[in-house]
């Protein structure tokens, strides 16, 4: 048998740790350790909530505005009120840009060269030396899109700048809707950028995917997840409240079933936080125990009803129906790809349903005492912050991002997050390469700067980088 621990893993947001078991060419065993340590919730205590839609986005540079749309839902809950109509289309317009930018820059600067080889020069080398599938020809065409798809991500961070007047850590969102106001020059400006992005997505973006997936069908079934599936759905309509995508859960690829987040908990017996007992959030507390016995992570295990679940564009697109063809590694790349021009198709309805001038927030105060909880899908899955405010301060944070759902630790029963559950069985051609590993983790877009907040290297054993 063969252990290599792989540190750290490149390509992804943030320092992760990824120690795998190989006996005669695959996985056998696999642990995913976070190695940094969250601090945010504990710095949010004694605020005014007020601030917490600002401050949270600091959290993370990649997927700030969704931060920004949980606590503010936290907070309309706490405060007992609602954006106004122009309000919630902005939240919405703010969010999906971020999204979108968020997932084009997945897959052409943290994905893509898995696949595609770039020349052998910096930064292109030092790389894996695996299975490069594509015909030269296809490799160079895919290779000039890259530079394409960062502009791309470029331009979506404009649209988003347009209504959030900055990214990332947009400056306009509130409890009530969106400081910025709907003016058709805005509109129009925002109309344009979107226009260009949906042509390109149907054009390059998923034509990209579409040769990807022709090349690497085997990683259909590499990589797969149980198919146990999570979302808290996305994008209120204003008023009804009604979601653009659904909230719902799903086991082992079965029926949808409706969401009680009364069943969500995070188990904290392989992470470096006192205590052993499943937290929920709503009492969850976040005191660190880096010589905790056992621990390998700094990633709690959120868990529904005891049961480890996937987020994401996979499964929103299995809880939607729209998609069921597996949940393996180009499963998660061809749902985001479709998701993204998915998303670009509900922004353009949610600019027509605008106002030009109309009230895009309304003022509004704190509250002495209250409870709230935020819960939105974000670009990768599940993002929810609990808070309680008293004495006109928060007394209470808790939060819990995408990431710690899909690359959460062994739980108290020994069960496996769904990234350790998914690399089993992934085949190895070399075991100083690892390329197929870092594959699987990748098609996740795992996100550490959401999870966790402060570096520790390991030093106990030689490290490869992926």
């Amino acid at each position: 048998m063969t252990k290599k621990t792989i540190f750290p893993v490149s390509r992804v947001h943030e320092p992760l740790r990824v120690d795998v078991e190989i006996q005669n060419g695959q996985v056998v065993d696999a642990t995913v350790g976070a190695t940094l340590f969250r601090g945010f919730e504990n710095m949010m205590i004694g605020r005014d909530p007020r601030d917490a839609a600002l401050l949270t986005q600091r959290i993370c540079g990649i997927c700030s505005s969704a931060h920004a749309i949980a606590a503010a839902l936290a907070l309309q809950q706490a405060f007992n009120l609602q954006p106004t109509p122009n309000g919630q289309h902005l939240m919405n317009l703010i969010f999906a840009a971020d999204i979108i930018q968020n997932h084009i820059r997945h897959f052409y600067v943290l994905a893509i060269y898995d696949y595609v080889k770039g020349p052998n020069m910096p930064p292109y080398t030092p790389r894996p030396e695996g299975d490069y599938r594509l015909p030269q020809k296809r490799n160079e065409e895919l290779l000039a899109h890259v530079k394409e798809g960062m502009l791309k991500a470029m331009r979506a961070h404009e649209m988003l700048a347009i209504f959030g007047a900055k990214i990332p850590m947009q400056q306009t969102i509130l409890v009530t809707g969106v400081t910025e106001q709907a003016t058709v020059d805005r509109i129009s400006a925002y109309k344009s950028i979107l226009h260009e992005l949906m042509e390109w997505v149907q054009n390059v973006h998923l034509y990209d995917v579409a040769v990807l997936t022709d090349y690497y069908k085997d990683y259909y079934t590499i990589g797969s997840s149980k198919g146990n599936m999570i979302s808290y759905g996305m994008f209120p309509q204003p008023i009804t409240g009604r979601r653009e995508y659904s909230s719902g859960i799903m086991f082992a690829k079965g029926e949808v079933q409706p969401l009680d987040i009364n069943k969500i908990g995070e188990d904290i017996k392989y992470s470096w936080y006192q205590g052993d007992t499943m937290q929920r959030p709503q009492e969850g507390t976040t005191i660190p125990d880096r010589n905790k016995a056992d621990a390998y992570s700094w990633v709690k295990a959120p868990r529904y009803a005891g049961h480890a679940l996937e987020g994401g564009p996979l499964a929103r697109a299995w809880l939607s129906g729209k998609y069921q063809r597996g949940t393996g590694v180009m499963d998660r790349i061809i749902t985001r790809a479709q998701e993204t021009l998915k998303i670009c198709q509900l922004a353009e309805e949610w600019l027509a349903q605008l106002s030009p001038g109309g009230p895009t927030h309304t003022p509004y105060t704190s509250v002495m005492q209250g409870e709230g909880i935020g819960l939105t899908d974000a670009m990768r899955g599940g993002l929810g912050h609990w808070l309680r405010i008293k004495d006109s301060k928060i007394d209470h944070y808790q939060i819990v991002t995408p990431t710690t759902w899909t690359f959460s630790p062994r739980d108290q029963q020994g069960q496996r997050g769904p990234v350790e559950d998914a690399l089993l069985g992934t085949p190895v051609a070399n075991t100083e390469d690892l390329i197929e590993v870092g594959r699987i983790i990748r098609s996740f877009d795992p996100c550490f700067t959401c999870a966790v907040h402060m570096i520790d290297a390991p030093t106990d054993s030689p490290a490869m980088i992926i």
